[in-house]
């Protein structure tokens, strides 16, 4: 296809990595099959995108690849492990990715978006439930399915229109949070990050070999 693009309109100037399938299940309870095909569109198929796109973008030395990451590739939850593991893959990726092609002129963006109104929740995957697992788990999956759409704030529409915007500025951010839930849950993950590395301080620099 990215052949076929490129001798249809002479290059390829921006790449938006947004396929993306969900699955809810607690670790425990993963299938290996629903595991492995949500990381074959939500990751591997990503990586393949990028590197079809990437020969061309290079030899121009320039060239647009968004990734659509979620809140979900910063802040974890209960039954959506898996799918935050797919979408954490996407961020060490595009993360190493953008120190990689942006001296050749290469610009990437990763957007880390909250819930949208596209009705991935209706097409989840959902594994055999354990209740060993109905506080934790159990009840995030009531959760959506009792609330569905109504936890999904995102416009579809808005979205897309501030990635074409972001696209064409010259001076790009490498990641850009989108949402107010996403970007509440990011900023106070963030916090505890800092609060929880700081307070272990010591401890982590104690493991080096003692200076000569």
């Amino acid at each position: 296809m990215v052949e076929e693009a490129e001798n249809k309109f002479g290059r390829i100037d921006v790449l938006v990595n947004n396929a993306g399938i969900g699955y809810s299940s607690a670790i425990e309870e993963g299938e290996d099959d629903a595991i492995r095909s949500l990381f074959e569109t939500n990751f591997f198929g990503l990586a393949s995108m990028i590197r079809a796109v990437l020969p061309g973008m290079r030899e121009r030395k320039q060239g647009t690849i968004v990734n659509v990451s979620s809140n979900s590739g910063v802040v974890a939850m209960p039954s959506l492990g898996y799918y935050s593991a797919s979408k954490f893959a996407v961020e060490g990726l595009t993360e190493a990715l953008w120190q990689e092609v942006t001296p050749l002129g290469i610009k990437v963006l990763l957007l880390e978006p909250g819930g949208m109104k596209t009705g991935i929740l209706q097409k989840n995957r959902q594994s055999v439930r354990n209740p060993a697992y109905a506080e934790t788990s159990g009840a995030v999956r009531d959760l959506l399915e009792k609330q569905g759409d109504s936890l999904l704030t995102g416009d579809p529409e808005r979205i897309a229109k501030v990635i074409i915007k972001t696209v064409e500025l010259e001076d790009k951010p490498n990641r850009l949070i989108l949402g107010n839930a996403a970007f509440d849950q990011i900023m106070q993950k963030l916090d505890d990050l800092k609060t929880e590395y700081s307070a272990w301080e010591t401890i982590s620099r104690s493991t080096d070999f003692p200076e000569n």
